[in-house]
């Protein structure tokens, strides 16, 4: 959590929290990329929240602040393998793009990152 906390320091990051409890239920955030193109840093909400449309409206924010700070394109970023994330970007009407290669830094696990991107 704390190398999470370090890393959302140097971006646009948002707390997610439910409109009804009020309760804080995980964060969000996007960067800029290059001129007119954004991305997600990570849409993360607790595991009692998944499956709610929760993951999707935050999504919808993060694509219209993008629009706000004039974006043009939005890149999503998820692990082959995660159902969950690329079933939010198509549903959100992403379309994938290429997958690479990456390491992860906190285990030097190799794993498959898919980019799927919106024109805005």
């Amino acid at each position: 959590m704390k190398r999470t906390v370090a890393y959302e320091k140097t971006h646009d990051t948002y707390l997610v929290y439910e409109r009804k409890s009020g309760q804080a239920i995980g964060f969000a955030g996007i960067e800029e990329v290059h001129p007119h193109a954004f991305r997600e840093t990570g849409i993360a909400i607790g595991p009692e929240y998944v499956g709610r449309g929760y993951g999707k409206q935050v999504l919808q924010i993060l694509l219209e602040r993008s629009i706000l700070l004039g974006g043009r394109e939005f890149y999503y970023l998820t692990r082959k393998g995660n159902v969950a994330g690329k079933a939010l970007a198509l549903s959100c009407g992403f379309v994938y793009r290429y997958s690479e290669q990456k390491t992860d830094q906190r285990n030097g696990e190799v794993y498959e990152l898919e980019v799927y991107k919106k024109e805005l």
